[in-house]
């Protein structure tokens, strides 16, 4: 399996060598899902996305070992890449969870994507389900801040949410990733399980997180820049009262896999929450 019509970009980068990593491939017209998926696995990153309708801006997500509805860094990465070839504008994605609007601009030679998410909701874990999560991070309820409660996140996909109050604690956790993804499996958590740490900020300015998003599959645990996590966040944020709308937000991620990244997250009064950020090709695509 071939994998020539694969551009390779990092989404989010906060420096070189940062991001996080995505397949894209701009005409992916009458390829099957086996062929899909086998390039996906090929790449190796944790999502390639297929445009299988370039016409209609119809686009697929597929990890190495299954379809999934939404990824956020590819869709900033396929944007990204539509903009280079043809110029920056707006774009709507079909998406398998639904129209995804994307705006791209260029200033000084950088181009910025920034997609707004379906119709978010936010949900109660139970408390078996949270018992047995924290158990699988190593951590108690104590350990979770408790000016931000765990809820279920979804703004494309399912993300549970637990923002832990200590640095070192956040830092230091580790987890069995078979355990994970059984755990993962079993309650339909299709994207990451979000884990927060609240970081200072200046009185005026924007709300600061540092995430890390497990996601385990293949040889992959964790996920450097996640940005349907990052949208859910938003939509969790402000169903919990936590930001005042419209808010942005900043989400930092990837310190813990070597590749940090930020995220820039606006969340309205309703509706969607969008996402903003930049790529860049990797390996000269």
């Amino acid at each position: 399996m071939t994998t020539d019509d694969v551009q390779r970009w990092a989404a989010f980068a906060a420096a070189p060598g940062g991001g996080n990593p995505a397949g894209v491939v701009l005409d992916a017209r009458g390829w099957s899902d086996a062929r899909m998926l086998a390039v996906a696995a090929e790449v190796g990153y944790a999502e390639t996305a297929f445009v299988t309708d370039p016409g209609t801006l119809t686009v697929r997500y597929f990890s190495p070992v299954a379809e999934v509805p939404f990824c956020g860094h590819a869709t900033v990465a396929t944007a990204v890449a539509l903009a280079v070839r043809q110029g920056p504008g707006d774009l709507v994605f079909r998406t398998p969870v639904g129209p995804v609007t994307i705006v791209t601009r260029e200033a000084d030679g950088v181009v910025t994507a920034s997609f707004t998410s379906v119709e978010p909701r936010v949900d109660d874990l139970a408390d078996d389900v949270l018992d047995e999560l924290l158990g699988v991070l190593g951590v108690t309820r104590a350990d979770v801040d408790p000016a931000h409660p765990p809820r279920a996140a979804y703004a494309g996909n399912v993300h549970p949410v637990v923002v832990l109050r200590d640095a070192t604690t956040f830092d230091a956790f580790t987890f069995d990733p078979a355990a994970l993804r059984t755990l993962m499996d079993r309650e339909g958590w299709s994207g990451t399980v979000t884990v927060l740490h609240p970081r200072g900020a200046a009185a005026d300015a924007p709300p600061e997180y540092e995430a890390r998003n497990l996601f385990p599959v293949g040889v992959l645990t964790e996920d450097p820049a996640t940005g349907s996590a990052a949208a859910a966040t938003g939509a969790y944020l402000r169903a919990l009262g936590l930001v005042a709308p419209p808010a942005r937000v900043r989400v930092h991620q990837g310190r813990h896999v070597g590749r940090p990244g930020v995220l820039l997250v606006d969340v309205p009064a309703s509706g969607g929450v969008t996402v903003t950020g930049t790529a860049t090709p990797i390996d000269g695509d």
